[in-house]
């Protein structure tokens, strides 16, 4: 951080900057409640000048050089994602910060596998509103850096922490766009964002808070709120019985906290026949393990197992607000998974709604049984294509770590359609093996048509995989194995530690990519 004046810089050098005249007449003009984030890039040779963005040019002429000048002295050229502030430049922003954007005009990278360049830009503008977080001003405007869309993600994304339970809360920043133009890139970016924030804010509360009725509660009120075109139905336990659900009751029977089967409509499209996307969820508010309980060990993470729930609720609450024009479809079975005299022990054998016998060989493997019957229920509907989004097995973190969601999926073209997406918003997916080698290990069974745990303890997300396809019969299916990304430590820089309510962005961008072609 670079404060003026500063005795390295000396008042000589202060003097021939003319900022001496900023501080001369103080603060007292100048607005202390707002900041400005302006961006910079990389030299691209080793003698070069780094390059402003447009915004950042347009200010330092604004301030007669002044920008530029105590940058060259404040210290070496800003790396990608690094920040300097400064003080007193202008009177209309008490500090800018001057963000490092690495390389202009970088594009896809392939080994990647995302767009370097919008990676950057939501790193870097993350980066400079954090700091003005931290210097508790309220207001910022934020330079485009040539992407008003990524800059907005990263100020929506960056500012976001989850504090509603506590009385000290950091200041709220409010970031608008600097200058007129690409404002309906950046209110994108805001929308993609906040979806994300959403199912942020929906994983990270605590499960005595986020029960199975509270969820659907708050799905409701977004969903209402989000368009006209929108049906919710929260389904009882009385109504999960009538669907014959055997296998999601049977993880709900553990819990004294009843179990709930959302179910969400959005109809965008302008023919009202047009047949749906479905999203399925895993909804599991706490997961204990149940009789299979798990070690005391970072338990409290699982008020987290309703991620996939969370994700594709608020990717349709955000393609409502985006006025998209298909119709969707969301499901979610809600419910907790808990140890009691009435929960699933190992080797009970239960029904599905599809009539397939499963054998409970371990009760933590529970995210599989409620979807089952969820995927069976999704066909009813004649879908174009069902995508379900579950923290479905550690294996999955094991093998790809936070890198990338993981993709299980029988059709080729539904996997190229979530990869592209994924390359433009920079929350990866990276594709699975379904074979029949693992539906092998998971249909040899001694009591039922099917285990719900694989023969072998290896390859634990494939086999998961591939018990969810025995309850598939349509030709686009995609199961998302979202386990490894369901927290931040701090591997993506513009989220904070905590959970990331990620692919959220990824299913949007697929949702919009995929309205177009249907167009």
């Amino acid at each position: 951080m670079f404060l003026l004046p500063l005795p390295a810089v000396g008042r000589v050098a202060i003097r021939r900057l003319g900022v001496k005249r900023f501080w001369s007449r103080g603060f007292g003009t100048a607005d202390m409640t707002k900041g400005l984030v302006l961006g910079i890039y990389s030299r691209e040779k080793e003698n070069d000048v780094p390059q402003f963005t447009s915004a950042g040019e347009n200010f330092d002429k604004l301030v007669s050089g002044k920008l530029r000048e105590i940058l060259n002295i404040s210290g070496p050229p800003l790396k990608a994602g690094k920040t300097r502030t400064f003080y007193g430049l202008h009177e209309d922003f008490s500090s800018v910060v001057v963000v490092g954007l690495g390389k202009k005009g970088v594009g896809v990278d392939d080994q990647e596998n995302w767009h370097e360049g919008k990676e950057n830009i939501r790193a870097a503008v993350a980066a400079g509103c954090r700091q003005f977080q931290d210097l508790e001003i309220s207001s910022v405007e934020v330079d485009p850096c040539g992407d008003a869309q990524a800059a907005a993600e990263g100020a929506v994304l960056g500012l976001y922490e989850y504090d509603d339970l506590k009385q000290k809360k950091k200041v709220v920043v409010s970031a608008k766009l600097h200058g007129s133009g690409d404002l309906e890139a950046w209110q994108k970016g805001v929308l993609f964002a906040s979806g994300q924030n959403l199912a942020r804010q929906l994983m990270e509360t605590p499960a005595n808070e986020m029960t199975p009725t509270r969820f659907a509660e708050v799905i409701e009120k977004n969903l209402k709120s989000a368009s006209s075109k929108t049906e919710v139905h929260i389904r009882p336990k009385s109504w999960i019985e009538e669907q014959e659900m055997g296998s999601f009751l049977s993880v709900a029977k553990g819990s004294d906290e009843p179990p709930v089967f959302l179910e969400i409509h959005y109809r965008g499209s302008p023919n009202a026949g047009d047949a749906p996307v479905v999203f399925v969820g895993k909804g599991i508010t706490f997961d204990s393990g149940g009789i299979s309980i798990k070690p005391s060990a970072n338990m409290d993470l699982m008020r987290a197992d309703m991620g996939g729930a969370a994700t594709i609720c608020s990717a349709i609450v955000s393609a409502a607000k985006l006025s998209l024009p298909i119709n969707l479809i969301g499901l979610a079975p809600l419910c907790e998974n808990m140890p009691s005299g009435k929960a699933n022990k190992p080797g009970d054998v239960v029904r599905a709604k599809n009539g397939k016998t499963i054998q409970v060989d371990n009760t933590d493997a529970e995210g599989r049984l409620i979807l089952a019957d969820a995927l069976c229920y999704a066909h009813t509907f004649n879908p174009k294509l069902i995508i379900n989004a579950a923290t479905l097995t550690g294996a999955m973190d094991i093998a790809l770590g936070s890198g990338a969601t993981g993709v299980f999926t029988n059709s080729s073209w539904l996997w190229n359609k979530l990869f592209e997406a994924s390359v433009e918003t920079g929350d990866r997916v990276w594709r699975m093996p379904l074979y029949e080698h693992y539906t092998r290990q998971v249909v040899d069974c001694q009591l039922a048509d099917v285990n719900n745990i694989g023969k072998y303890r290896s390859a634990g997300a494939c086999t998961a995989a591939a018990f969810l396809k025995e309850f598939v019969t349509h030709s686009k299916w995609a199961h998302l194995d979202i386990a490894g990304v369901m927290t931040n430590k701090d591997e993506i820089s513009y989220l904070r530690k905590g959970m990331t309510g990620r692919p959220t962005r990824t299913l949007i961008e697929f949702l919009v990519r995929f309205s177009q072609d249907s167009a």
